[in-house]
């Protein structure tokens, strides 16, 4: 823009007083810098160990409290009826005793056909 072109705007211009700066105003500009919190100094402060250690402290008290008050009950009687484990008949030991070596050469069958046919 030319000074010919709007007059009245450069006489304004002229007119006006010119900003006074402070002798200290780079040193302010560079401190609001620094102070400019950070995306991350937030989460910074709070994984610091000075605040971690207390809160894994309590966090692991009210887990153990939480283990301890619940306890789930045990209403074991004597009057109560025997496993089912226990209410097998005299004669069906020998058919599980049985059952026991025919696994048993089930399992080495197994074990044999496989080497035969390396």
């Amino acid at each position: 823009m030319k000074r010919e072109d709007d007059q009245q705007l450069w006489d304004l211009l002229g007119q006006a007083s010119e900003p006074k700066l402070s002798p200290f105003f780079a040193r302010n500009v560079v401190r609001a810098i620094r102070q400019r919190s950070r995306p991350f100094e937030s989460l910074r402060s709070w994984l610091s160990v000075r605040k971690l250690v207390p809160i894994a402290g309590v966090a692991v008290a009210v887990v153990a409290a939480i283990l301890a008050l619940h306890q789930p009950a045990i209403h074991k009687s004597s009057d109560s009826t025997p496993d089912v484990i226990a209410q097998i008949d005299p004669q069906d030991y020998d058919v599980v005793a049985d059952l026991d070596e025919l696994l048993v050469t089930d399992e080495s069958s197994l074990w044999d056909d496989d080497t035969q046919t390396l």
